[in-house]
């Protein structure tokens, strides 16, 4: 049996709320919200008794997914926001956008701050890396 797709990918925060809104003026769509709780979720993660409320997040094309997590129990243990693009593991999201200059215009009202600079690589793509709500690393990229 073959692979089928990237489901989605997982992001524990704090403000729910927050990143939500965050990622919706992205242009991102909330599929749907949830609370996640019960011994049949422990089981899954590892973690016993949990606690979780999920946002559900999609992409305009119906293709990829977010999972935002705000973990109520058991509390958080680890904070790898501040980690440099260099750091071993999961580091980041690219999306990519229509215009790199106004997606980065409305995520900065937002919050957004630019880790670097907008870069052109070569004659195909302009790109960037943003520190979006609660220090997440996002990146963008414009097809030229």
């Amino acid at each position: 049996m073959a692979l089928k797709r990237m489901d989605n990918i997982g992001i524990v925060v704090e403000d729910l709320e927050e990143t939500v809104d965050f990622f919706r003026e992205l242009g991102l769509e909330l599929e749907g919200r949830t609370t996640i709780d019960g011994e049949w979720a422990g089981r899954v993660t590892g973690l016993g008794d949990q606690h979780v409320e999920i946002a559900m997040m999609r992409t305009p094309d119906g293709h990829g997914r977010l999972e935002l997590s705000r973990f109520l129990a058991p509390p958080v243990v680890a904070d790898h926001r501040a980690a440099p693009v260099n750091a071993l593991g999961y580091l980041r999201v690219m999306f990519a956008v229509d215009d790199v200059d106004e997606t980065l215009a409305r995520l900065r009202k937002r919050g957004a701050q630019l880790v670097g600079e907008v870069v052109q690589y070569r004659d195909a793509y302009r790109l960037c890396y943003i520190r979006g709500p609660e220090g997440l690393l996002i990146g963008l990229a414009q097809e030229l």
